[in-house]
């Protein structure tokens, strides 16, 4: 799965760095500044959270797959945009695994 996740990437640096806003999305974004990145980030985070609310009740999680990809999507243009690589966010999850969740938060909370 890391595979898609670096090509992914690795596709977003592309379309930043060599596209046209008016020929992709990725590059309109870009253009167009953090605040619309954070808006879209913002705004599928939301639709995620519903359709979590909704796939409690329906019992279909489909939509929560779909809204999902659509926040990890926007959230690596994000990080594009803001030059940190996923192998950044990558290696913090890893740095957490001997951590148990009320450590890492604590550790958080004294900085």
């Amino acid at each position: 799965m890391s595979d898609v996740l670096q090509q992914l990437t690795a596709t977003i640096q592309e379309r930043i760095e060599n596209s046209a806003p008016d020929s992709s999305y990725v590059a309109s974004l870009h253009a167009k500044g953090l605040n619309k990145i954070l808006e879209k980030v913002s705004e599928e985070c939301t639709e995620t959270v519903i359709a979590a609310k909704d796939a409690a009740i329906s019992g279909d999680n489909s939509e929560v797959i779909y809204e999902m990809a659509d926040l990890w999507f926007h959230s690596l243009v994000l990080l594009g945009h803001m030059n940190i690589s996923s192998d950044e966010v990558l290696q913090e999850l890893a740095r957490r695994f001997n951590l148990s969740g009320l450590e890492e938060k604590a550790s958080r909370q004294s900085k």
